[in-house]
């Protein structure tokens, strides 16, 4: 069977990790203590260990088509809840990725049952705003910008739930952010917001607002380079 040369696969991992560090196993056999909760896309090109440079045990994940929060999603409530009150993550991060099928797909007529019912959040952001986003005449250009926004919207969903806001009013340090993954380059963006309370998600613009305004999403490599010499020369 071709499955057989996953175990194989499976068995050189374990031993060339075990070869690079004879106590790796024996830390993940540990209890966990991840500082950061994942919400991302199914997609499998985008891995939170990888795309972090992290160890296993070092984030908690949870994903989905399009990095959607649905504030019903009882899959989504639990591992919110699991993280914060529990493994008391310091740290959620709703990242989606230029280039979603699932943002595509969205701004496509294609339609089922299933998984555009899943995607309804951001086909009617879309037809909202269809006159904004048809304005962007490169059809990729386009999906991106959505990409970017769904995240922005995502990051709100979160903020509203109760799980959140109870972690907020008790003085837990809890910090939502907003990113995005550039699958062309390995890079992550920040798209924002970031939040770390009632108060400032309350001040929010609303993602009505947000459309119509673009603001270029900071990348680590951009970011060192406006702190070294206040302006970039990175083309993103």
């Amino acid at each position: 069977m071709a499955l057989h040369k996953l175990f194989d696969r499976n068995v050189a991992w374990a031993q060339r990790k075990t070869c690079e560090d004879p106590t790796f196993f024996l830390r993940m056999a540990e209890q966990q203590s991840p500082k950061y909760l994942w919400i991302g896309c199914s997609d499998s090109r985008v891995t939170a260990n990888d795309v972090l440079g992290l160890d296993p045990g070092e984030v908690f994940v949870q994903r989905n088509i399009a990095n959607i929060v649905h504030t019903s999603d009882m899959n989504l409530l639990a591992v919110l809840e699991y993280a914060i009150e529990i493994l008391k993550v310091e740290h959620v991060i709703v990242c989606g990725h230029y280039g979603c099928g699932g943002v595509q797909r969205a701004l496509g007529r294609e339609r089922s049952a299933l998984v555009d019912h899943w995607l309804q959040p951001i086909v009617m952001l879309y037809r909202k705003h269809r006159a904004v986003f048809d304005a962007i005449e490169d059809m990729d250009a386009r999906a991106n910008r959505v990409c970017e926004l769904n995240i922005e919207m995502q990051i709100r969903r979160v903020a509203s739930i109760p799980i959140v806001e109870n972690a907020w009013a008790r003085g837990q340090s809890l910090h939502l952010h907003g990113w995005i993954y550039g699958i062309h380059d390995g890079l992550l963006r920040d798209v924002g917001p970031t939040l770390a309370s009632i108060e400032e998600r309350d001040a929010l613009i609303s993602i009505d607002e947000r459309v119509h305004r673009h603001d270029e999403p900071v990348s680590g490599v951009r970011g060192h380079a406006i702190d070294a010499f206040g302006e970039t020369t990175e083309t993103e």
